[in-house]
């Protein structure tokens, strides 16, 4: 492996015009196929498997006209005060309303508030439903706006008016806070490199590769149906690693040139080296997003894989375009330990000679390595403990901000109709293979009724052959709260008893209980896809470090930041800690797709830091170094690197904290919080210590697995046979 980077760095530094070119290409044509590409097409949240898309796929096949997935608007009405509704004049308001907002070319239907009793008791609030026959991404912004015009002629009528529901569907916005986190990463570069030139290098290469990622999902968005997310999860896995990658690599050519090194050679060696650790990190990446897939959820699926060929694409230029940028940037790049003048180079060091921070705090560690053990421990446990109280649910309109008309709208209708009101179950009743379908079908609405925190149940509505019908339950509690989900759970007991009196098959579907069977079938699939990627990682890194104790204190630490990642994502979006900081306008449960996620990426991430830090440590045991020296050593020449890349990656991962999103904001905050678990209390802290337990223990491997391994050479020992005694010898000339 060492070999074979080690020429491909020769030869990208060599041929760096054609090596940049391929890239510049391949940008080009990522950009005009985006550019070109018709825009995105359906990207409807289908969970195979599940009660509730069984329903919706019947739903499709018994109602042919009924568009079951197209969007839905519900324009919500307040009287003004001491007035109802049901006044003449707000009445004629809202007729008037109804009739502009049916005229529309992609409105199925539209529910007169008046004929269909969508009237409040107390008549001060009323809604008129909207059903579209696409998508609320697929809808034309003409039928949107058309929308939102007819609700503010309203208002100008002198009503209150709010829209809910889907049809304003809208990408969500990073805001400047993405910018902010490139800024932190640059000025972080700078300080590392002490150079302008050394640190643009990471920024421009990640730029480069995320803009091919991003512009090649949305060229294929149309064909593959990928939503808005999945760029905006690829754009933001793939700025990290690829600043990361980058920065290994860079940071390992200049420790080269500080050896002495020729400047092609030098490249080389630190893509034989650090880019060796760059691919098996990248591996483990690329592992936990591909393994997404076995969840059997299309939606991550399909975000999990966009991100993977992202971060492939970072890999593949931090291997190629780096030494290519390094050969056109020439002395212009100094060794390690040397700044460019404009940043204070020349200067004698103040105290020469003193060992840096990695050096001292890795000292520290080897003498203390119970103390440093102990408190790491208790630290991470300690943040894991809100993690406990875990609650699971997808996101709705009652957790959008206050400011947003959807969340208006949404609290107008619990207050006129109650809290149940914005999550009514859709019972689907398949009573083909039934003697008497209408009896089944009233069998049905009646064990329903006697259901407890059920407020109103609708007559059954059959379809044209009779043989299929739907009836509406209104909770009396909100969407996301467990009570609706044990009335679920309870009307699905109800019909299999009733398949069995009347051969009719009951179905439960609708938004909520979609809801509620995602959690469930991302809840059973978190410790199979948990088993997957670990164990394929652990399989990966035992060939990368030849140990079997290195790999699985690699896989217990990453246990210890994931659940202290999840604690903290508890205590900020679910009770509310610090929730005005985070701008989180409303708690409530944790996303149901988190923990599966934050498992996939931040096992790929905390490996990426395993990697690089540990190699170094291997390397210098493998020359001869005793293992506590050998932590030190490793420390020295990694740690700076270790910590520039976290700090790089919480800056760019705290961007997408101030999306509109909140299931970009809360990956966003959670990997962020991840990293810093991880780079800092785990690898920083942790490894170090149970390394210096371990001592020539954690290098242990039997004998006939070191035999029936490969041997992949991270540490780069076959370059041995490359060295010219010649070019040994010379110095580099600042």
């Amino acid at each position: 492996m060492a070999t074979f980077l080690y020429k491909l760095g020769r030869l990208a530094f060599r041929r760096r015009h054609f090596a940049a070119l391929i890239w510049v290409a391949l940008l080009t044509l990522a950009g005009v196929g985006a550019a070109s590409a018709p825009a995105a097409g359906n990207t409807s949240f289908s969970i195979p498997g599940t009660e509730a898309q069984k329903a919706f796929d019947l739903l499709e096949q018994r109602f042919p006209g009924m568009s079951a997935d197209g969007a839905t608007a519900r324009v919500v009405f307040r009287a003004p005060k001491g007035e109802k509704m049901t006044d003449a004049v707000n009445k004629a308001t809202v007729e008037k309303t109804v009739k502009e907002l049916g005229s529309g070319s992609e409105v199925v239907s539209v529910a007169d508030p008046y004929t269909g009793h969508a009237v409040s008791e107390n008549g001060t609030i009323a809604y008129a439903s909207v059903k579209y026959e696409v998508s609320g991404m697929e809808l034309e912004d003409s039928s949107k706006d058309a929308l939102k015009d007819a609700a503010q002629d309203a208002r100008d009528a002198g009503l209150t008016v709010e829209i809910g529901g889907d049809a304003l569907t809208a990408t969500p916005e990073t805001g400047s806070s993405e910018i902010i986190g490139i800024a932190v990463a640059a000025v972080v570069l700078v300080i590392t490199f002490g150079s302008l030139l050394a640190a643009g290098f990471p920024l421009l290469t990640a730029i480069i590769g995320v803009g091919i990622g991003v512009s090649a999902i949305t060229a294929l968005a149309g064909a593959l149906d990928l939503g808005s997310t999945t760029s905006t999860l690829a754009s933001m896995i793939g700025l990290a690693v690829g600043i990361d990658y980058a920065l290994f690599i860079v940071s390992r050519y200049r420790a080269e040139l500080a050896e002495g090194r020729e400047r092609e050679d030098a490249a080389g060696r630190a893509v034989g080296t650090a880019g060796s650790a760059v691919v098996f990190a990248g591996l483990t990446v690329v592992i936990a997003l591909v393994g997404l897939s076995v969840v059997n959820i299309p939606m991550l699926t399909k975000m999990g894989i966009a991100a993977a060929g992202t971060v492939a694409i970072a890999v593949l230029i931090a291997l190629t375009m780096i030494p290519a940028l390094l050969g056109y940037a020439g002395r212009r790049i100094k060794p390690a330990g040397q700044k460019s003048r404009l940043l204070g180079g020349g200067r004698t060091p103040k105290k020469p000679g003193r060992p840096n921070m990695g050096t001292r705090w890795a000292g520290f560690v080897v003498r203390r390595p119970v103390a440093v053990l102990l408190l790491g421990v208790l630290g991470l446990g300690a943040a894991a403990i809100p993690a406990a109280s875990l609650e699971l649910g997808l996101p709705d309109d009652g957790s959008q901000p206050a400011s947003t008309t959807q969340r208006r709208a949404y609290d107008l209708l619990s207050e006129g109709f109650g809290p149940g009101f914005n999550g009514p179950l859709m019972i689907v009743v398949d009573a083909k293979d039934s003697a008497d379908p209408k009896a089944a079908f009233a069998e049905v609405g009646d064990e329903i009724k006697g259901l407890k925190d059920v407020v109103t149940v609708t007559p059954a509505t059959p379809n044209k052959a009779g043989d299929t019908a739907t009836i509406t339950v209104v909770p009396d509690s909100k969407p996301s709260s467990t009570t609706t989900e044990d009335l679920v759970h309870a009307i699905r007991d109800k019909g299999a008893d009733i398949a069995r009196e009347t051969g009719s098959q009951v179905l439960v579907t609708g938004s909520t209980a979609m809801n509620i069977d995602v959690s469930q079938k991302l809840n059973d699939a978190l410790l199979p896809y948990l088993a997957l990627v670990v164990g394929l990682a652990f399989l990966l890194l035992i060939v990368v470090f030849r140990s079997i104790l290195v790999p699985l204190k690699a896989a217990l630490g990453f246990l210890l930041s994931v659940m202290a990642a999840l604690g903290a994502v508890v205590a900020v979006f679910q009770w509310g800690w610090l929730s005005g900081l985070m701008n989180v306008e409303e708690t409530g449960p944790v996303m149901s797709m988190m923990p599966i996620f934050m498992v996939g990426v931040v096992f790929g991430l905390a490996m990426d830091y395993e990697v690089f830090l540990v190699t170094r440590m291997r390397e210098a045991h493998v020359h001869g170094e005793k293992p506590s020296q050998a932590v030190v050593t490793g420390f020295k020449h990694g740690a700076r690197v270790v910590t520039a890349a976290a700090v790089i990656m919480m800056a760019v991962f705290s961007g997408f904290i101030g999306s509109s999103e909140s299931m970009v904001k809360m990956i966003g905050f959670g990997l962020a919080i991840a990293v810093f678990f991880d780079a800092f209390l785990v690898r920083m802290a942790i490894v170090p210590a149970v390394l210096a337990l371990l001592g020539k223990r954690a290098w242990w491997l039997p004998k006939w697995l070191d035999r029936a391994l490969p041997n992949v050479d991270v540490e780069g020992e076959g370059l041995r046979a490359h060295a010219d005694p010649e070019e040994e010898k010379e110095l580099v000339r600042a």
